[in-house]
Formats: C-alpha cells, structure tokens, sequence
C-alpha cells in the first residue's frame, strides 16, 4: 500500500515499560485531535500499545540505552503508527499461528496476531525492527 502520509507526531521513547503509559497518552491525544471513532480508538489504543511492548521487551529487550522511536502519519483517510526499535528485527514473515491447537496454551506469540485482526493493515520494514500499523478513517 503506497500512501501519501504527513508526519504528525514523532518522539523516541526509552526501552522501558513505564514507556507504554506516555504511548497510551500520545494514543489519546492524536485520536481527540483526529476525531477518531470509540470503536477505531479502541483497536488503535490495543494494537498499537502490542507494537510498543514488542518493540521494548523482544526489539530492543528491556535496555534502557536503546530507544523505542513512534510516530504518527495521517493523510485524512489512513492514520498510521510507525514503531521502530533499534533491535536485530525477526523474521515476519514466519510467525507461528497462535489460533494453532499447539500454541493455544503458550503464554505468548500472540502480539502480531492481535495487531493484524484490529488494524486494517499491518506492515513490517527493515528486517522487521519497523512496524506501520494502519487504520481507515
């Protein structure tokens, strides 16, 4: 998907946990300012606040020297999260099926799943340490 998307917010975050309660405010703010729906919010606050904590706990693996960089692009059609950690990536492309009967009592493997059902499409760059997830407005 190739969109003309304008950056309208951008910060870097520490690779802390503490990190994803400023996310979910950045999350609240951008979505009043954009007027978003209750229902698109609530799949925006989940599936992005997933993204980050992936980004912290598997990219960058909890050390604070690395930072948890997100933005937010916006054409009035899309809105766009960007999460880039500074971690080695993974391979997307080859992600077990949690829905799987083998994987059903994991305790995780289940982040990826939950962004792709509550976004409207999800995408990863650069070996899988960039994450854009995207929503119709």
């Amino acid at each position: 998907m190739n969109l003309e998307l304008t950056c309208i917010l951008e910060t870097s975050l520490p690779s802390s946990l503490t990190s994803i309660a400023e996310v979910e405010n950045l999350i609240e703010q951008v979505c009043a300012d954009l007027n978003v729906s209750e229902d698109v919010f609530g799949n925006i606050l989940i599936s992005v606040t997933e993204g980050v904590n992936n980004a912290i706990m598997h990219g960058n693996g909890l050390n604070t020297d690395l930072k948890v960089h997100f933005s937010v692009l916006n054409n009035g059609s899309w809105i766009c999260f960007r999460i880039q950690d500074q971690g080695r990536g993974f391979d997307f492309e080859n992600i077990p099926d949690p829905t799987a009967p083998e994987n059903l009592l994991k305790e995780n493997g289940r982040g990826v799943f939950l962004m792709k059902s509550l976004s409207d499409d999800l995408t990863f760059e650069q070996n899988g340490t960039v994450v854009n997830i995207l929503f119709a407005r």
